[in-house]
């Protein structure tokens, strides 16, 4: 399976929109949850956070890749400088393992028909290569442990680990039992 990535800019936020859907991908997130206050998160959701998201488009920021199987978006993969992620800042369990510059890797979002199939994992590598390009030195990525075999949806959309491990990270830190820190050195 031919996999193209883009990043979300003005011209590919018709995609964005369409892979999202009406409802935001995950119940009106917009891919905001990490980038905002818990407060000020939940006052915006759905349409608010999609605005505020937009609003970022605008301003030319680094958000994330999409990927595209025969020009359909398929997937998504938020990655930005750590910076730009305010609950990271202030998890007790993700937060800095250092005072290295560190791009994150914050959320996942693959339509049903795509998922299980590997594409996180195909996702990751793209992201590499694009940091590459950007000069990134260090990735960061905050899976979930699965609990079971089949992990619900809801609950993969930090990513698990072995898709993580598959693209080549290793885990750095673990303050939780379900939340490990992975890093890639570029």
């Amino acid at each position: 399976m031919k996999i193209e990535f883009k990043p979300l800019t003005e011209t590919t936020w018709p995609d964005f929109e369409t892979l999202f859907g009406p409802g935001g991908a995950c119940g009106g997130c917009w891919c905001m949850t990490w980038r905002l206050k818990s407060s000020v998160f939940e006052k915006l959701k759905g349409s608010g956070n999609k605005k505020a998201m937009r609003n970022l488009v605008k301003k030319k920021e680094q958000i994330g890749l999409i990927a595209y199987i025969k020009k359909q978006p398929v997937g998504w993969c938020a990655v930005a400088p750590r910076d730009k992620f305010i609950r990271l800042e202030k998890s007790r369990v993700l937060k800095k393992i250092d005072d290295e510059p560190v791009w994150s890797i914050t959320c996942f979002f693959i339509l049903k028909e795509y998922r299980r199939m590997g594409l996180s994992s195909e996702l990751l590598k793209g992201v590499i290569k694009f940091c590459i390009k950007k000069k990134v030195k260090i990735l960061e990525g905050y899976p979930t442990v699965p609990y079971t075999a089949e992990v619900p949806a809801a609950f993969a959309w930090t990513g698990i680990p072995s898709a993580f491990e598959k693209a080549g990270f290793e885990e750095a830190a673990r303050r939780s039992r379900s939340r490990p820190i992975m890093r890639y050195y570029l």
